[in-house]
């Protein structure tokens, strides 16, 4: 479960099964494959490697030459790696949620509405919580998605998911089976010890 939470291929396959939202992508293991991928899912693009954390490597590309530029990069500084090719969703609103499931209920501890445009990594953006401008029906799909989420991943313990939304409509960008960086901030706001 956690394998198919990392494995942008798998975790996407779960999207389209669960139907929940998620943008355009595609895996590449060469510049001439990432090229064929930007293509099909459309430019803009977000570029990263797989299996890593904290945005390590990823960059937001707006057309051929820039991404193999990118890719070459990666692949130079990372041999053997997967490429991950993302549709980027320009102007969209990122948000988050931290939940905590025992196997059967879902208990979501806190939802963060960002500060600053998706495409700035979390670790280095600014999150409100509770959400401030983020509509009752925008917070019902983040808590519909994480309630099959945490079901489809057998959660039991804590799940971050991170969300991009656009003209009302929630994406899945990422589900990360683990503590987050964002529950002890939560934990101190709401003074429960998660």
């Amino acid at each position: 479960d956690v394998d198919v939470a990392e494995d942008r291929g798998q975790f996407s396959d779960l999207m389209k099964e669960l139907e929940i939202p998620y943008p355009r992508y595609g895996v590449a293991e060469t510049a001439d494959e990432a090229l064929v991928v930007a293509n099909e899912v459309g430019y803009p693009v977000l570029v990263r490697p797989s299996y890593v954390l904290g945005g390590q490597g990823m960059k937001i590309v707006i057309n051929d030459e820039e991404l193999e530029q990118a890719v070459i990069n990666l692949l130079g500084d990372m041999p053997g790696n997967r490429v991950l090719i993302d549709h980027f969703l320009d102007r969209a609103e990122e948000a988050e949620s931290d939940s905590i499931c025992d196997g059967d209920d879902v208990h979501i501890i806190g939802m963060m509405e960002h500060i600053e445009p998706a495409g700035i990594h979390s670790g280095d953006s600014s999150a409100v919580l509770p959400p401030f401008s983020l509509s009752e029906n925008v917070q019902q799909q983040m808590r519909e998605y994480s309630h099959k989420i945490c079901h489809a991943l057998n959660v039991k313990g804590l799940l971050n998911i991170q969300f991009a939304i656009k003209q009302e409509k929630v994406y899945v960008i990422e589900a990360n089976p683990r503590a987050s960086r964002t529950v002890p901030f939560i934990c101190k706001a709401y003074q429960v010890p998660y």
